[in-house]
Parts: C-alpha cells; structure tokens; sequence
C-alpha cells in the first residue's frame, strides 16, 4: 500500500515513538485511522452523488476516470485500431532505404 515496505514502517514507527512519545503514538494512529475512513466514505459518497447526478449513462464512471491521463489512455489509444498504430522509431526519423540520403536544408545549417 503505497509502495511502503516493512523498513520504511520501521522507520517511521520509530520517528513516530521520538516525535510523539510511547503514551500518545496509540491515540495519534487511532485518529489517524478514523480520519481516513472518514475520508475514503466521503469519497465513496461523492462518487455515489456525481453519478447519480450525470445518469445512468455514467453509472460505471470512477473518480480514476477523470484524471487526464486515464482518459486519454481510455478514449483515445483504445481506440485507435491495431492498424492505426504507428511503430515508433528510435533515431528520431523514418527509416531509410540502402539508396537513400536525409533532407538536407542548405538554410537550415
């Protein structure tokens, strides 16, 4: 959860003890706690009213929907069919053949 692994628990388990000290570190993580239940209900209800205010044409719509780069993911690479898919390419530029030079711009250089 969160990408937090048992070191980094650790780590903050003790910051936690100095900082607060051993008699208030329990009460601190049980308001911790019922602040993110509070938190993830009044997510959950403001899920529940945007969808009931938008229809049921948006009844499978998700708070993860609206972020931009979801939606561009969602809506436009899903899509694009697997023939519009172009191969990128790795120098910066379209492939040439054994015959072929790049453009060259005289005004360019």
């Amino acid at each position: 959860m969160f990408g937090v692994g048992l070191p980094e628990m650790a780590v903050i388990l003790v910051v936690g003890i100095i900082v607060f000290g051993p008699d208030k570190l329990p009460d601190y993580a049980r308001q911790a706690g019922r602040m993110l239940r509070q938190l993830r209900a009044f997510a959950k209800e403001t899920q529940a009213e945007l969808a009931n205010e938008l229809g049921p044409e948006f009844a499978d719509l998700k708070l993860r929907d609206l972020d931009p780069r979801v939606a561009i993911r969602k809506h436009i690479l899903e899509g694009m069919s697997e023939d519009d898919v172009v191969e990128p390419v790795v120098d910066g530029g379209p492939e040439l053949g054994p015959d072929e030079h790049p453009p060259y711009d005289l005004e360019a250089t």
